[in-house]
C-alpha cells in the first residue's frame, strides 16, 4: 500500500516554530502547570496556525495571532479525560532537605499557579509574566478590562496565602 505524501509546510511556519516555540512552550507551561498538557496545548495551536498560516501573516503580527490562541484555547479548551478518580493530598515534605534553588522555585510556582482558576491564571500569565496591559490582556482574552482587574486581584490574593510559596519564601529567607 503506497503511503500519502505529506504536505510541506507553508512559508515561513517552520521558521516561525525554531524561532518561538521555546517562548511559545514556556507560555503554555505556566498556564498549565504540565510539560506535557504544555505541549499537547502548544501543538493543538500550531496545528490551527498550520491551517491558516497565509492568512495570519496576511495580518502582520503571526505572534501574537499564534498567543492569542494559545491563551484562548487554554481557557476554554476542555479535554476528553476522566475525572473519576480525585487525588489524595500530597504526603508531607521535610521541612529541612536538599532544596535546589531553581528546580524549588518552578516547583512553588506551578503548585501555586495550579491552585487558580484558568481564567485566573491565563490572567496572571498575560500580565506578569508577558508583561502586557490590562487592556491588551482583556482583548486577548475576550473579556472587559474589569473582569481582567478583577481576576488579577484574585489570583494574587490567592498567591500571596499560597503555602508553597510561602515556604519557598521562608526558604530563601
Amino acid at each position: 500500500m503506497r503511503r500519502p505524501q505529506e504536505p510541506a509546510p507553508p512559508d515561513g511556519f517552520a521558521e516561525f516554530v525554531a524561532a518561538r516555540s521555546d517562548a511559545l512552550l514556556r507560555s503554555a507551561w505556566l498556564l498549565t502547570g504540565d510539560a506535557g498538557r504544555a505541549e499537547d496545548l502548544l501543538q493543538t495551536v500550531l496545528a490551527v496556525a498550520w491551517r491558516r498560516w497565509a492568512t495570519i501573516v496576511a495580518g502582520g503580527h503571526p505572534e501574537a495571532y499564534v498567543r492569542k490562541a494559545l491563551f484562548t484555547t487554554y481557557v476554554s479548551w476542555w479535554r476528553r479525560r476522566w475525572r473519576g478518580e480525585i487525588p489524595g493530598s500530597r504526603p508531607e515534605e521535610p521541612e529541612h532537605g536538599d532544596v535546589a534553588g531553581e528546580s524549588a522555585n518552578r516547583d512553588a510556582v506551578r503548585r501555586a499557579l495550579a491552585g487558580l482558576s484558568r481564567q485566573q491564571r491565563a490572567v496572571v500569565v498575560l500580565r506578569y509574566v508577558e508583561d502586557l496591559s490590562v487592556d491588551r490582556t482583556a482583548e486577548l482574552l475576550g473579556c472587559s478590562h474589569n473582569t481582567v482587574k478583577v481576576q488579577a486581584s484574585r489570583a494574587l490574593r490567592a498567591l500571596r496565602t499560597d503555602p508553597n510559596l510561602e515556604l519557598f519564601a521562608a526558604w530563601r529567607s
